[in-house]
């Protein structure tokens, strides 16, 4: 899973298959098949699996405010970019919808609306549900500007204006 969840960050869903994933590990490729039937159901269970792991990094603090709260989004995403250079898994497959089995468009969708919810009621307001799809749109936009240009710095300043004190980091 994570040889898989690397390929997709790095190339989308296309840029891996069985065959690569097994030589990579050093198996056969039955033995990847044996626990995953098809390619759709590893993508979900590794999205499945990312949005868990993301959403316990920006589990809500004890008395944060709604800077907080943008704040740890935005710091979560960096550090996946910052780590790597490659992007959001849920944000590359968005991208891909269109074109992705229903199981996949599934995790990619809950983790969205997962992200968005939370950061709605963190941020609260009359506008909170705007507010939220505006600021992971901008985060997940960052990335793709930090990827293109190789310069984490553009993601800086793409998000610069999510919070009223965010700090450029370099």
């Amino acid at each position: 899973m994570d040889l898989a969840e690397a390929r997709i960050r790095d190339k989308g869903y296309a840029g891996f298959s069985f065959r690569d994933l097994a030589a990579e590990a050093g198996i056969r490729s039955a033995s990847v098949h044996h626990h995953f039937p098809t390619k759709a159901k590893l993508a979900a269970a590794v999205a499945h699996r990312y949005a868990k792991r993301f959403l316990a990094a920006v589990e809500a603090k004890p008395d944060e405010s709604p800077e907080d709260a943008i704040n740890t989004y935005r710091a979560a995403v960096r550090k996946t970019i910052e780590h790597d250079g490659r992007m959001c898994l849920c944000g590359i497959l968005g991208a891909e919808a269109g074109a992705l089995a229903p199981e996949v468009t599934a995790e990619v969708q809950s983790f969205f609306r997962r992200c968005i919810e939370d950061l709605a009621n963190r941020v609260g307001g009359a506008d909170a549900m705007a507010r939220a799809h505006h600021i992971i749109a901008a985060l997940e936009g960052a990335m793709i500007l930090a990827r293109a240009y190789g310069d984490i710095g553009a993601f800086d300043q793409a998000t610069s204006a999510l919070s009223p004190s965010t700090t450029q980091q370099t």
